[in-house]
């Protein structure tokens, strides 16, 4: 008897584990990948499939669950039967790879629950009312707030509840734990997008590429840029008191935040260009920390890989590094290798235009201050980089000195003696130390160091920076010194009313100009602009800078 019930049990994990929806829908020629129902929901399926397919391979997922537990009950054992139901939706959830290789995408397999539950109910394993009292619950939770992810987790805790308060047999009590904790994990994501306000409700759109002409679909990559950052997020905000009275420490946060694979943290709306186009952005996060791109950079690539195949999976059309996601994998181009379905950028032609925009602007405003640009005295930060560098050519010519600071004074020299034919009456320094930033009038600093650079010690008062970092080299303190002007750098303002969930820390309605690059591909179509590699295109910085204009994008100096 205990051979044919782990038998039974096996077959039943077995017919669940069958992806007979998705091959229906695949032969059907619909990209289930793309409208599945992980990502979607049955209810988008059906507005995107229509409701023959929809309503078909729902029918195949509900049969799924329902003859599981059907042969099970042949047994006439109610623990046997209940635990098929448990088995059933497992081999939906985690298929076995041997039979299947590289499994295609599951849906939520609530059908597949419902099918077992019904099953259960005719075999009499359950008492009726025990099966259409968790179901109330869930078309009561789904009807008042439209989360049929939180739905299903409520309607199987009654049951599991019930279950417990009935005078049922232990494997009994336990099969319906299994459902329960079963479908809480494999929600998980959905839940902490319910706690961070990105999850959608039932009934609601979820935009695709290609779907509207009036409306682009765009994805940008993020990542804590501190610990405060990481638990920021209200998935994580539990940690936060946590930290703070000691039980978990801040180095199990930070081998936490490396296990998480990439997930929908956060969205930008209400961007609209000046002709009229919607673009929606969602924002994307597997929360690294910064020290981890540098001591773990094949860990921070594989990360990136799986940002890009979500953001497709999400229906974006364009795929955007920020931050230190910009320099893995070869600056993108492993990312953009392992993923060609979607285009992948790493926005670094209109940060060099964004630049080059506010540069002018910024050096008109340091004389419209009464400042004598002639005798002035600017300072470069990172002068080995190709966007200090772009700096120091454009503002070498327009005043008295400039110091040009960096790491590699073999390079600084080869790079001031460029300078120094293009700009013949400035003095040119190279160094190496920050203190030479004490007699800069003017300070412009461009470094991919994690941590600030730039001190009081270090700035002189009534000194102007423009910080360019991410993150940013200048020190939180350097606003102290008075008269000191600490100006942002790389900062733009999308046309429209754009709206977050989440602060990106660039200012109320302002993006930066990476994800404004990736804004503006998805916006005009021209994904041959990408950003990719340690090189990049004056033709294309000036493309962007163009464009941007067009559409209504305005750098912020």
């Amino acid at each position: 008897m205990l051979f044919l019930a782990a038998l039974l049990l096996t077959v039943a994990f077995l017919v669940g584990s069958v992806p007979a929806g998705q091959v229906l829908l695949s032969r059907a020629g619909v990209n289930v990948r793309l409208n599945n129902p992980y990502n979607l929901g049955v209810e988008n399926v059906l507005r995107r499939v229509g409701p023959g397919l929809a309503f078909s391979s729902a029918a195949l997922d509900f049969l799924k669950g329902f003859l599981a537990v059907l042969m099970a009950s042949s047994l006439h054992q109610p623990e046997v039967t209940v635990l098929a139901a448990l088995a059933a939706y497992l081999g939906h959830l985690y298929p076995p790879a041997r039979l299947y290789g590289e499994t295609l995408p599951r849906g939520r397999g609530n059908l597949v629950l419902v099918g077992t539950l019904a099953a259960l109910s005719v075999t009499g394993a359950l008492p009726l009312w025990t099966v259409l009292l968790p179901l109330l619950v869930y078309a009561g939770v789904t009807g008042y707030w439209g989360y049929v992810s939180l739905a299903t987790v409520l309607g199987l805790l009654t049951l599991t509840v019930l279950i417990a308060a009935l005078p049922t047999p232990i494997p009994v009590k336990l099969a319906a734990l299994g459902l329960l904790v079963s479908a809480t994990w494999r929600f998980k994501e959905n839940l902490g997008r319910i706690l961070d306000g990105t999850e959608p409700r039932f009934g609601d759109d979820v935009p695709m590429a290609g779907k509207r002409s009036d409306e682009v679909v765009a994805a940008f990559m993020i990542h804590p840029m501190t610990l405060e950052n990481f638990w920021s997020a209200q998935r994580f905000a539990f940690l936060k008191p946590l930290v703070e009275r000691g039980v978990v420490t801040e180095k199990s946060v930070r081998q936490l935040a490396e296990k998480f694979r990439p997930m929908k943290v956060g969205e930008l709306r209400g961007i609209r260009t000046v002709d009229g186009k919607s673009i929606r952005c969602y924002l994307i996060s597997a929360p690294l920390l910064p020290d981890v791109f540098t001591t773990q950079p094949e860990l921070a690539t594989q990360r990136a890989i799986e940002g890009a195949r979500l953001a497709h999976e999400l229906g974006a059309e364009v795929f955007g590094l920020g931050a230190f996601w910009s320099v893995v994998g070869n600056k993108g181009v492993d990312v953009q290798a392992a993923v060609p379905e979607i285009t992948v950028t790493n926005g670094g032609a209109y940060t060099s235009g964004s630049i080059k925009a506010a540069i002018p602007g910024i050096v008109a405003h340091f004389a419209g201050s009464g400042r004598d640009l002639k005798t002035a005295t600017a300072g470069i930060v990172g002068a080995n980089g190709v966007v200090a560098f772009g700096i120091a050519r454009t503002v070498a010519p327009q005043v008295g000195k400039v110091i040009m600071l960096g790491r590699d004074m073999d390079r600084l020299e080869r790079s001031a003696a460029t300078l120094r034919r293009a700009a013949k009456e400035t003095e040119i320094v190279t160094t190496t130390r920050y203190d030479t930033l004490h007699e800069a009038d003017l300070i412009f600093t461009a470094t991919s160091d994690p941590n600030p650079v730039i001190f009081p010690q270090h700035v002189k008062p009534g000194a102007w920076i423009f910080d360019e970092g991410r993150p940013a080299d200048v020190d939180e303190s350097v606003a102290r010194v008075p008269g000191v002007r600490i100006i942002p750098g790389g900062v733009v303002r999308p046309p429209g009313g754009m709206t977050s969930n989440i602060d990106l820390q660039f200012g109320e309605g302002q993006v930066p100009a990476c994800l404004a690059e990736t804004l503006i591909i998805a916006a005009t179509g021209e994904h041959d602009r990408k950003s990719l590699g340690p090189q990049t295109l004056t033709e294309n910085i000036n493309f962007f800078v163009e464009q941007a204009g067009k559409l209504g994008f305005t750098v912020v100096d």
